[in-house]
């Protein structure tokens, strides 16, 4: 492809965009967290910030070539395969920078048909299926790739296994545009296969195949739609790899990995095991160090956590995932969702959609704990702890003020923090 028509390390403007970006993006109150040890203490209430949260490189990266692209070619028409990112008001801003969005593929329509050659293409940090990839590619549109590192790198992977005859075993969501990316491109190469399992239950169900209590009829039918063409479990499951979707539990694709493996010895032994299951960790460190970070945080008393990140976000997900068996733990897309300190609207783990609760936000002494995927901007945390500063009582001007300090924090060139503990609002 020609370096004209493609751009994977940026369009060159990064400069002329930055100031667009801060003022979209920035939150003076989120970096006197940072500068603050994560902490502040605001009469009876302590809102603790998780010290890995929000946007990660590969999603930082993505969103500035979104306003590259738009700022160096002003005149074209922008389209992008799908969300950039999973974060609702992110993907709102795009399309009021004139950015399209093209239909979904399991719209069943040719969703290419209308970019023409003069287009500029957009894709987002998930990646893209490698067969419209190609078709983009041959048309001669140009192409900004965001795709991030970490998802690469799960390519790298796969197509090691499909060339060494294995098949790719694939922790994630079988509709999940990176899922999606990912198994296209175990398709490049003929007679290679992979299976998708979501969770540890389907795993279970491979594990029964592979030792013979489950018939190979059973689990087509069980697994349907989460396999190439083609595949058949008696031959097709006798050397496997495994790789994940990038966003997924960590300690749930471990345990996957384990069942596995064991299951390949109970049936086959540990002779040689190595020319039949291999394995390697796709899980992107972003989504790791969050995961970790919550953990931590959750180590301390902490009376409620809120998670801040799109419904449709697989690594915020798993984040309420890690919190609820310690504490209650409410899922909310933005500070929108915080209606009121009665009443908030959110998104129970397992169900298709958000309901409004009433009680989340108690009186008395109150411990909050907050963290947010990695495809939610600062803005979006700092409105958040706003909210719920407001609601627990603490005035606008205080709350104002501690955003502005947190900007000049962050402005400072020796990058120094604050000493003396976490800052202190007085009642």
């Amino acid at each position: 492809m020609s370096e004209e028509n493609y751009f994977r390390k940026g369009l060159g403007n990064k400069d002329e965009v930055a100031p667009l970006l801060h003022a979209d993006y920035h939150s003076g109150l989120v970096q006197y967290f940072r500068r603050s040890g994560y902490r502040l203490d605001a009469g009876n209430t302590t809102i603790r910030l998780a010290r890995e949260f929000g946007f990660c490189y590969g999603v930082d990266r993505a969103v500035e070539y979104a306003y590259e692209c738009r700022e160096r070619f002003p005149d074209r028409r922008l389209w992008i395969t799908g969300e950039i990112i999973h974060n609702p008001w992110v993907n709102r801003r795009l399309e009021e920078m004139g950015i399209r969005f093209l239909p979904p593929a399991s719209t069943g329509t040719d969703r290419l048909a209308g970019v023409d050659a003069e287009d500029v293409v957009l894709i987002p940090a998930f990646g893209m299926e490698n067969e419209e990839f190609r078709r983009l590619r041959d048309r001669g549109v140009i192409l900004v790739d965001t795709t991030c590192g970490s998802v690469l790198s799960v390519w790298k992977s796969v197509e090691r296994y499909a060339r060494e005859g294995f098949t790719a075993v694939v922790h994630g969501k079988m509709q999940h545009e990176e899922t999606l990316a990912t198994c296209s491109q175990v398709r490049k190469y003929a007679d290679a296969h992979y299976l998708v399992v979501r969770d540890e239950a389907q795993a279970a169900w491979v594990c029964e195949f592979i030792e013979g209590r489950l018939g190979s009829d059973e689990l087509l039918t069980r697994l349907d739609g989460s396999y190439s063409d083609g595949f058949r479990p008696e031959a097709h499951l006798r050397k496997i790899g495994l790789a994940n979707q990038t966003t997924m539990l960590s300690s749930e694709s471990l345990h996957i990995q384990k069942l596995l493996r064991d299951a390949m010895v109970r049936a086959t032994g540990t002779e040689d095991l190595a020319s039949r299951f291999k394995s390697f960790d796709t899980i992107c460190s972003a989504t790791q160090d969050r995961q970790d970070a919550v953990r931590s945080l959750l180590e301390e008393k902490i009376d409620l956590m809120l998670v801040i990140g799109g419904f449709n976000s697989s690594n915020t997900t798993h984040l309420l995932e890690m919190c609820l068996p310690h504490t209650r733990a409410y899922h909310v897309e933005d500070a929108a969702c915080l209606i009121s300190s009665i009443w908030i609207r959110h998104k129970p783990l397992g169900d298709h959609g958000p309901v409004v609760q009433d009680n989340w936000l108690t009186t008395g002494a109150l411990a909050i704990g907050i963290t947010a995927g990695a495809s939610t901007p600062d803005r979006e945390v700092g409105a958040t702890i706003a909210r719920v500063l407001s609601f627990r009582g603490t005035p606008t001007k205080e709350i104002e003020e501690l955003s502005r300090t947190g900007s000049a924090l962050e402005s400072e060139a020796s990058g120094a923090t604050t000493r003396g503990g976490p800052p202190v609002i007085r009642p």
